[in-house]
């Protein structure tokens, strides 16, 4: 019993949901291997090899394999895929762009989202925003699953010494191609990596307000910034920065909600965060309810005052 994990990774450097992914891999039992395509990836490739667990690193490299794209990804799993009982990535966006085609592809049922691995066939996975788990086993000779990386600790990016095996590269199958990226550039934290992040809701009232009150606290406590739903439909915030069952998971150690009310769109993103605290002036919000700390005050006060005390 062999599983296989697609890496997620920028051509150069693993992204660290590739280290969770592993160690849901890890949990399957069996030996870990990984796949890494790319354009001129070979150093994401070495990287693979020194993660803890990874037995082997299956290197495939090409010009249309660099930019992610599922089609062609997805033609390179599946020339590797007879080989493997489990074939995961991580639950981002490049995972679930990835994992419906190539399960369709060997024609078995995706499991998603995966939380615990309980045996080699036996998985739980979140279902009516979280607010329930379901238990499902699978009968698919070949398990395709992606990883909710928050429901497992990433293992050590150091300390392997797995074998770097070369793959001859599917051709192109020219279903797709990338017209354009554009990306942000920030530095702060990524949102799915951070520690800490403090994150706004509508209660700010103006995009004004939410780069006023919200900047310098995620500068003072070296936070990345979220926004709930709400805050990003009303133009507070970009639309990468949204947490929540339609935006991104996260469970830092340390998550602050300004003004959010806490809808269960947006406690499905982060209620599995280590502490969380809440600043919200309704003493009947829904995020008191899943706040370790919850403080019922008016934010335009509080905040700035904590950033005075900090």
């Amino acid at each position: 019993m062999t599983a296989l994990v697609i890496a997620e990774h920028d051509n150069h450097a693993l992204k660290p949901s590739t280290l969770n992914t592993v160690a849901a891999a890890a949990a399957c039992g069996g030996e870990v291997h990984v796949l890494v395509a790319g354009r001129e990836c070979a150093t994401a490739a070495q990287a693979a090899a020194q993660v803890a667990g990874v037995t082997k690193v299956l290197h495939a490299d090409a010009p249309y394999l660099g930019d992610g794209l599922a089609e062609n990804h997805a033609a390179q799993v599946l020339a590797v895929a007879k080989q493997y009982t489990h074939l995961l990535a991580p639950a981002t966006a490049f995972g679930k762009n990835l994992m419906p085609r190539v399960a369709a592809l060997l024609d078995v049922a995706q499991i998603s989202d995966v939380i615990h691995v309980l045996s080699a066939d036996t998985f739980d996975r979140p279902i009516y925003a979280g607010n329930a788990i379901a238990t499902v086993q699978s009968a698919d000779a070949i398990k395709v699953i992606t990883v909710r990386t928050t429901g497992f600790d990433p293992v050590a990016a150091s300390g392997g010494s797995a074998a770097v095996e070369s793959l001859p590269a599917v051709a192109d199958t020219g279903l797709s191609s990338l017209v354009g990226r554009e990306t942000t550039k920030s530095e702060r934290p990524e949102l799915t990596a951070a520690k800490i992040i403090v994150s706004g809701g509508r209660g700010l009232g103006s995009k004004e307000n939410f780069d006023a009150v919200m900047t310098p606290l995620a500068d003072k406590l070296g936070a990345a910034m979220g926004a709930s739903r709400a805050a990003v439909d009303a133009g507070y915030a970009p639309n990468d920065w949204q947490v929540g069952q339609t935006g991104k998971i996260v469970a830092p150690q340390h998550y602050v909600a300004v003004g959010i009310s806490g809808a269960i769109q947006h406690l499905a993103g982060m209620k599995d965060s280590k502490v969380i605290v809440a600043i919200n002036k309704d003493e009947e919000a829904p995020i008191f309810g899943v706040a370790d700390y919850g403080l019922v005050a008016d934010l335009f006060t509080a905040v700035p005052e904590m950033v005075k005390q900090i």
